[in-house]
């Protein structure tokens, strides 16, 4: 009998041990499941409709389509809103309220160094480094046309903006046109090999918490080689820098970065708005000091909005290497694809691209060369580039964070929330843009331009958040393209594909390529000569 009950205490210490550990893993469950879906309230509590997510993910596997998701049948703004993993995002597709944005004191005091690099005096000193890759980019598509076969004309727009931007943000000089195995060439391009959809990504947005904690603890040797790469070369850079006198430095992006360590000039929120007209900024930023004195007729105790107060200088050197970083991320990809969409426009459009052939010529009989002045002279040149923007913006959605609780038409956006403009479909909205399928530069006449809602054409964003290196693009986007047509015609072929595949909803890119033959325009202007081989 001893042994029958010590039997029976040991089965009931084993059927015991198994609930428990059956209740546990159910709790676990539970509670796991809860952890999934418990964001996913935040759109319903405040009587925001939203498609039906997945748990742990959101509406992220629905997120090709979101670009297309706002269309004329339904006009309320605020209906379009979606998870993108765990966050809450509200598609706004009102340009009377696509000034939304965060503006976090962190930004503002970055923004507020780098917005002098970009003024047009500075502009102007990196003409010399945008010339010296343009030589390289004429060559090479000198040596296309004399094998008169077709070529990846955006292959050849991707290694000159990668040469600009080695130059004017990291201070190497490189010919990625011609050694692509070059080791800038080389780390640069581990930042675009990049899926999104990996499994350890996916793992991340279900679980964010854990991304900082774990990117640090998990080996990623080709990461940890780039990183070393460039934040090594930009820290012997700027020791190199520091050990020069100042006359002899050289006058590119890096540089102005160090000298805003130490700068006394101050440019405030309402100067961050680079699509103004330059000279004025340079005006305003010369007449705007810094000031802590209280003025008589101030109440006391009053002070300006935070968004006003001049902002605290000095760049560490971890900014100066992370906005290299932007400068190559922000620049490289967008740039290439705009020269190569433009041309692409032009190939299909002969006509277009004979008047812009005409002005280019009518230009050279005023100027020997592109410089940062005289390209504005180039009015249908800016509305081609315009236009081509317009079809293929850089981005087809950006994000800015809701900052505080706010109101907007009558709906609650509480503090937090995502705010996602949708470019892509403002640049298509045929409210605006009659026959949105169509290449019609004439679109950007400044009568065109006045009656427009300016919130609708949104390539580079807009207000004090717009991209601060905007007029740097435009302005080695128009210098190749005057030098390019002073020389050749680009002409559509049998291996150019109408319409183009896209590689991506977000950031836009041909996904195989744009092939092109390119032809000398030497019956009238005489044989290709390069700048360099005077």
């Amino acid at each position: 009998m001893q042994a029958a009950g010590d039997f029976l205490n040991m089965f009931n210490i084993e059927v015991s041990r198994i609930s428990v550990t059956i209740s546990l893993f159910l709790i676990f469950l539970g509670l796991l499941y809860w952890y999934s879906v418990r964001p996913f309230s935040v759109l319903s509590r405040y009587g925001i409709k939203h498609p039906k997510p997945v748990p742990f993910f959101g509406n992220l596997f629905m997120f090709q389509q979101v670009r297309y998701s706002v269309t004329k049948e339904d006009q309320s703004y605020l209906q379009h809103l979606y998870y993108l993993g765990r966050r809450p995002v509200v598609i706004i597709a009102d340009p009377d309220i696509c000034t939304m944005c965060d503006q976090n004191e962190q930004w503002k005091r970055v923004r507020s160094i780098l917005t002098p690099s970009f003024s047009s005096a500075k502009l102007k000193e990196m003409v010399p480094f945008i010339n010296i890759a343009i030589d390289a980019l004429m060559k090479n598509l000198n040596g296309h046309a004399e094998s008169a076969q077709a070529f990846d004309i955006h292959k050849c727009f991707g290694y000159f903006t990668m040469d600009v931007i080695a130059s004017v943000a990291f201070a190497t000089q490189v010919d990625s046109q011609n050694n692509p195995d070059d080791p800038f060439v080389h780390h640069a391009q581990m930042f675009f090999n990049f899926s999104f959809f990996r499994p350890i990504l996916l793992f991340f947005m279900a679980f964010p918490f854990l991304a900082a904690p774990m990117a640090k603890l998990l080996p990623n040797e080709r990461r940890d080689k780039m990183n070393n790469f460039f934040i090594n070369s930009i820290q012997k850079i700027i020791k190199q820098r520091e050990e020069q006198p100042p006359e002899e430095r050289r006058r590119d992006f890096l540089q102005l970065m160090l000298d805003a360590r130490t700068t006394k000039e101050i440019v405030s929120l309402d100067h961050f708005d680079t699509s103004n007209d330059p000279e004025e900024i340079e005006h305003r930023n010369q007449e705007t000091q810094p000031s802590g004195k209280v003025q008589e007729n101030d109440p006391p105790h009053s002070q300006e909005p935070s968004v006003r107060r001049p902002q605290k200088k000095m760049m560490t050197e971890d900014e100066i290497v992370g906005q290299a970083f932007v400068f190559l991320l922000a620049g490289y990809e967008t740039s290439s694809n705009t020269l190569a969409f433009t041309c692409y426009l032009l190939a299909l459009h002969p006509d277009c691209q004979l008047r812009v052939q005409k002005e280019v010529d009518d230009f050279y009989t005023r100027h020997e060369s592109p410089d940062y002045t005289n390209v504005q002279e180039l009015k249908y040149l800016d509305m081609v580039v315009c236009e081509a923007l317009r079809l293929y913006p850089p981005g087809f959605r950006f994000a800015r964070e809701v900052d505080h609780d706010c109101v907007v038409n009558g709906q609650f956006l509480p503090k937090g929330i995502t705010v996602e403009i949708p470019a892509g479909f403002l640049h298509y909205d045929p409210e605006h843009w009659p026959e949105p399928e169509e290449f019609i530069p004439e679109r950007f006449t400044p009568e065109a331009k006045a009656s427009r809602h300016p919130f609708v054409y949104l390539p580079f964003g807009a207000g004090p958040r717009n991209c601060v290196g905007m007029r740097l693009a435009q302005l080695e986007i128009k210098m190749a393209l005057v030098r390019l047509f002073q020389s050749f015609s680009i002409v559509a072929c049998s291996e150019t594909k109408v319409p183009l595949e896209l590689k991506s909803s977000s950031t836009l890119g041909p996904k195989n390529g744009i092939y092109v033959k390119i032809t000398r325009r030497d019956q009238r202007d005489g044989p290709f000569i390069s700048p360099s081989d005077d």
